[in-house]
């Protein structure tokens, strides 16, 4: 084993990494609640999605451990299950197991992409200052959906928005959530995330807010599995993406977010394991990057919406974790809840809702990283962090911003500054616009 993880040579032992990986799935074990909850929105039965959701984070995260032995665990990634569920499958209406065959296929690209070492250039092309922007405006749209789900936040005809009644019981058991997830992050518990829900839910049981279980089996559910390959309507899901264009600007869509998302938490979290060369490049990139992408495609097959690296693995890192052997402990943790969908069930938009504005202001923290004294690149990353959640859409945000940065650098004289592949980003998305 220590041939293998390199546990001593880390300046790690087995029983850190232990701890490490127990931190790590405890910072990021709210995503077997909350994946499920914003899939079955989309019409994915809610433990077909939970067993998806578990299982495929579990084989990522184990396959990021044997492969490129470094403490990064994987699972279903935050703002794409909300494109799935609120822009494929709400918006323009398109059965679950058609938008699963989108990010099948966008897992597909990307894997190829980094197989060819076209990964890195085609994140070069994008200014850092974008990049940053796409991960701030997608923070904003989960904290929307958060509040959106607890009926804090109501539609309104006259203002769009409104505050919705504060002493309701669904209102009460969100404030309640939101709270200790709160108090909880800042100081700095283990598993303060999972915490606020278990908290919101017992809250929610006198209050009639929590449901109970309609039935008490704890076996598997996979019909799910192989979500691009069912039939749907008469046809295999995975034909009908090739056969709606804007769905392969969705596949796009999604490349785009599983780009800087993960270069974004794959260098924040080398920075706190001490795994930067002397360049600022993650060490392992590329094994990391093979795994990532291959994770999109386990999780688009498996039917639990795009499979990613977590941010939260600095957690467990933090706490010691320096090889793969810690993603052995999470991924061991995430087939156990694996069995459990009937009390994950029990979890309503109010018991998330302090858990999605908790990683909205995580997310939204890096705002300051953007250079907002050069107005040809802050007013482009503006647009973006204003336009994802504006529109309810991370593409249309994206394609906002990226057609004013391309406008902005043209009429400014820089054109040449401007990357070939910006400019074809750039095309795409005014197409999209013109004719979506």
């Amino acid at each position: 084993m220590e041939g293998f993880f390199k546990i001593k040579e880390r300046g790690s032992s087995v029983r850190t990494e232990v701890v490490g990986g127990l931190t790590t799935f405890l910072a990021m074990a709210y995503i077997v609640a909350v994946n499920p909850a914003i899939l079955s929105d989309a019409g994915v039965p809610f433990s077909a999605a939970l067993t998806a959701t578990c299982l495929s984070a579990a084989l990522a995260t184990v396959a990021m451990g044997l492969f490129a032995n470094r403490p990064i665990a994987l699972a279903s990634g935050m703002g794409i299950n909300a494109v799935v569920a609120y822009g494929m499958c709400g918006s323009l209406g398109i059965d679950w197991r058609v938008a699963m065959a989108v990010v099948f296929l966008e897992g597909v690209v990307i894997l190829g992409l980094v197989l060819g070492g076209l990964r890195k250039a085609v994140m070069d092309a994008i200014p850092l200052d974008l990049r940053q922007a796409i991960g701030i405006g997608i923070g904003l749209l989960i904290t929307l959906i958060g509040l959106k789900g607890a009926g804090i936040i109501l539609p309104d005809d006259s203002t769009l928005v409104a505050l919705g009644p504060v002493t309701e019981p669904t209102s009460i058991v969100a404030f309640v959530s939101l709270a200790v997830a709160i108090i909880l992050t800042l100081m700095k518990v283990p598993g303060a995330l999972l915490i606020s829900i278990v908290v919101a839910v017992l809250i929610g049981l006198p209050l009639g807010v929590t449901p109970l279980p309609d039935s008490w089996s704890f076996g598997l559910d996979f019909s799910a599995f192989a979500a691009p390959f069912q039939m749907v309507d008469g046809q295999l899901a995975i034909v009908q993406v090739f056969l709606q264009p804007a769905l392969l600007l969705f596949v796009f869509s999604l490349l785009m977010s599983d780009f800087f998302d993960t270069l974004g938490t794959a260098v924040a979290i080398a920075k706190e394991g001490d795994f930067l060369d002397e360049n600022g490049d993650v060490q392992d990139i590329k094994a990391i990057l093979t795994v990532d992408s291959s994770a999109a495609i386990i999780g688009g097959f498996f039917g639990a919406s795009s499979v990613t690296c977590f941010l939260e693995s600095a957690s467990g890192v933090a706490a010691g974790a320096r090889t793969g052997f810690s993603n052995l402990v999470v991924g061991a943790l995430f087939v156990v809840c694996a069995f459990f969908a009937p009390l994950f069930g029990m979890v309503t938009g109010a018991a998330t809702c302090g858990v999605l504005v908790v990683v909205g202001f995580l997310i939204m923290s890096e705002v300051g990283s953007i250079s907002w004294h050069r107005a040809d690149v802050a007013f482009p990353a503006f647009l973006i962090i204003v336009g994802i959640p504006f529109t309810y859409s991370i593409t249309n945000g994206i394609g906002i911003g990226f057609i004013a940065y391309v406008l902005l650098m043209l009429a400014r004289g820089k054109a040449k500054q401007v990357k070939p592949l910006m400019w074809l980003a750039a095309a795409a998305f005014l197409v999209m616009f013109i004719f979506a």
